[in-house]
């Protein structure tokens, strides 16, 4: 004689095997998708940072542009570039759409504006041939010089 409840506790523990058994293949494929974006995610910041770097390049030569783009100089790094004109020099940075200023970037233009930005010539010495830097100077406070 065959018992009902056997069979019934039979059923419901492969039930709970197959069951098991689709939720690890369900969490693996979550898994390796989850992966996949942010692969994809990464790639396209990659590609964001790229097409930046490069539009950058291109941006004095776009119409609307205000300045002269042969008096302009590209840096990339802290900012875009400089704008040489005759009457002022202009550092400039470009953003494309929601973009906004770096702390560095945003630092760098407080600067600018508080009018903290100067002036240094540095010239080389040479001596039988060879360049010799002048002696170390410290500059602190923006200004004061220190030996």
């Amino acid at each position: 004689m065959t018992d009902p409840v056997l069979y019934l506790s039979m059923l419901v523990i492969g039930l709970a095997l197959a069951l098991a058994i689709v939720v690890r293949a369900y969490a693996d494929r979550v898994s390796k998708l989850k992966e996949r974006v942010r692969e994809l995610d990464s790639s396209k910041r990659s590609l964001s940072s790229t097409y930046g770097n490069i539009t950058e390049q291109w941006a004095p030569f776009m119409s609307g542009y205000p300045y002269d783009p042969r008096n302009f100089r590209f840096l990339g790094s802290p900012v875009d570039g400089v704008q040489f004109e005759d009457d002022k020099v202009v550092f400039v940075e470009f953003k494309a759409n929601g973009s906004r200023l770096s702390p560095r970037e945003s630092r760098i233009r407080q600067l600018v504006e508080q009018g903290r930005v100067e002036w240094l010539e540095y010239r080389l010495a040479t001596r039988e041939g060879a360049l010799t830097p002048p002696p170390t100077r410290v500059v602190e406070d923006w200004g004061a010089e220190r030996p």
